[in-house]
């Protein structure tokens, strides 16, 4: 644990100082539980308002991951739960339309899961990594989405008086703010000074609410078509490995204790289920191995994930997770020779296996990764030639990376076009406008790459740099040569956006903003939300 709280406090630990009732320093994020009844003291416009302002906050901390693959994954799984809810009902008309219903990954090797109001549910790296089906994996984000449904986060914002919405949410603004300075003593000291103990007192939730939990998250995974078991041995596995090793990995347990009741009610409901056999079993042990080396950066930590190449213990989707992992740290390590030879050596055992064809596509995107991060992008377009009709997000964000090395202007105009129709039909996909950026740069578009700057910023919600990047990019368009057209859009985009700025400003000062008053802002953020393959993060080290 020590360890543990000497690296940089990260976003998880800042939101545990603000939702949780555990020892702050100690604990990463409160996963609230279920109540007996939907609050009716809370809007659900103002809880949606809140969750937005909260993962503001959130996108751009650098421990917010956008792993195209590595979401989609979790996205995939994440739907039919949602689908299932609604089916059940316990998503109902007025929550349907109006939250997020979505999931997002934190770059973090402890084993957790957490929701936020509003229908946002961030999933750590280290929870994936530790899984071994997709049916665990789902089990957690169906006990998540059950938070969700019965609003009992706001029934404990709402019933106490002494906090509002946008004073929480300040706080916790505070808190990111104070975590990204590595200032321990400063988040202790928001802690204590402030109304934070208030705020964590009413989302402090009782192991009963715990249960139900279980049961309706039992229900909508059973319903969705995984496999019941799942819930059952993800509670096996996690108590196991706590046990064992308990080192301040496993805040999931302490706030949501396994009881030795609960286990058993797990396990009594696996007798009125239907028997599903798990499926998907090579593509998430992929997927889990991805995870593993995404979560931890450190040039030390790659070796060690390297060297699982040599190992041949374990069942055979650990091992093909194994060689994954270790190709995946050589391209961070920029080893090409073993990343090559522990790729080569996942396909044959895939092959072995049965040759999944989700598993197939995961090694083929591999593949590719290895050719862009060597600046190889006829390798790496030839490589995706067998997913040649694969339009999905993954593929596209893929392909544009490699035409930032294409020699030929046309194919970088190509991806151009093709992530443009993508913004305009996901404007939130800030990666995609980051990515756009590039492209118009490199084809000498300077207006339309700083105004895809300004909407990066704008897509993760740092409205003050979006305003910043788009008054810069109106500015050169005073020169003679410049695209007026592309001006004008640009002249019309910063009104609207100063227009946003200034409602949230009236929501944050209702009896009206001090002179200069700006939103709450996280200091040293990157410029676009970093892609865990880039060319050049081979040695990224954090």
């Amino acid at each position: 644990m020590t360890s543990l709280m000497n690296r940089p406090r990260r976003l998880a630990v800042a939101l545990a100082a603000a939702l949780s009732l555990v020892t702050p320093l100690h604990a990463q994020v409160n996963l609230p539980a279920l109540g007996d009844a939907v609050s009716q003291d809370l809007d659900v416009n103002d809880e949606r308002r809140f969750g937005d302002q909260i993962m503001r906050q959130i996108r751009i901390d650098p421990d917010y991951l956008d792993d195209p693959l590595l979401l989609e994954y979790v996205q995939a799984l994440w739907a039919p739960l949602v689908a299932s809810g609604k089916a059940l009902g316990q998503i109902g008309d007025d929550t349907d339309g109006r939250f997020a219903w979505e999931t997002f990954l934190v770059r973090d090797r402890s084993v957790n899961a957490f929701a936020l109001p509003g229908g946002f549910v961030g999933v750590h790296l280290g929870l994936i990594a530790m899984t071994g089906a997709p049916d665990e994996l789902a089990s957690v984000l169906a006990h998540e989405l059950s938070h969700v449904t019965q609003r009992h986060i706001a029934r404990r914002l709402a019933g106490d008086s002494r906090n509002s919405l946008l004073a929480t949410a300040g706080l916790i603004a505070g808190l990111l703010a104070a975590s990204r300075a590595g200032n321990g003593n400063a988040v202790q000291a928001v802690i204590v000074g402030s109304q934070a103990a208030a705020a964590a007192a009413s989302l402090s939730f009782s192991r009963d609410m715990e249960r139900e939990a279980d049961r309706v998250g039992f229900n909508v995974m059973t319903h969705a078509g995984y496999a019941p078991s799942g819930m059952v041995s993800m509670f096996e596995r996690m108590e196991q490995a706590y046990h064992l090793m308990d080192s301040g990995a496993y805040p999931y347990l302490r706030s949501h204790p396994l009881t030795s009741e609960r286990i058993g009610e797990a396990r009594s409901r696996l007798g009125t289920a239907a028997l599903v056999r798990p499926s998907g079993l090579a593509e998430h042990a992929l997927m889990a191995a991805r995870a593993r080396v995404l979560m931890d950066q450190r040039a030390e930590i790659l070796a060690q994930q390297q060297a699982q190449d040599a190992g041949t213990r374990g069942n055979a989707y650990e091992q093909i997770g194994a060689r994954y992992a270790s190709a995946l740290a050589s391209i961070k390590l920029r080893n090409w020779p073993r990343a090559e030879t522990a790729l080569r050596s996942a396909e044959q055992l895939l092959e072995l296996i049965g040759n999944d064809a989700r598993a197939r596509r995961a090694l083929v995107l591999l593949r590719a990764e290895l050719a862009l991060a060597q600046e190889q992008s006829g390798a790496g377009f030839a490589a995706l030639a067998p997913l040649e009709q694969d339009r999905s997000r993954p593929l596209q964000l893929l392909r544009a990376q490699l035409a930032l090395y294409d020699a030929q202007p046309e194919v970088a105009r190509q991806m151009a076009e093709t992530l443009q129709t993508r913004v305009s039909l996901v404007p939130s996909d800030a990666t995609a406008w980051g990515l756009l950026a590039q492209l118009w740069q490199k084809l000498g578009q300077p207006l339309r790459a700083v105004r895809a700057l300004g909407e990066t910023r704008a897509a993760v919600g740092d409205l003050n740099g979006a305003i910043d990047r788009l008054r810069s990019g109106l500015n050169q368009s005073r020169g003679r040569d410049a695209d007026q057209i592309e001006a004008a859009v640009i002249d019309a985009r910063l009104r609207s956006l100063v227009y946003e700025r200034r409602q949230l400003l009236a929501e944050l000062y209702p009896r009206g903003a001090p002179p200069g008053a700006e939103l709450p802002q996280l200091q040293g953020q990157p410029l676009t939300p970093r892609l865990s393959v880039s060319p050049r993060s081979g040695t990224d080290a954090r």
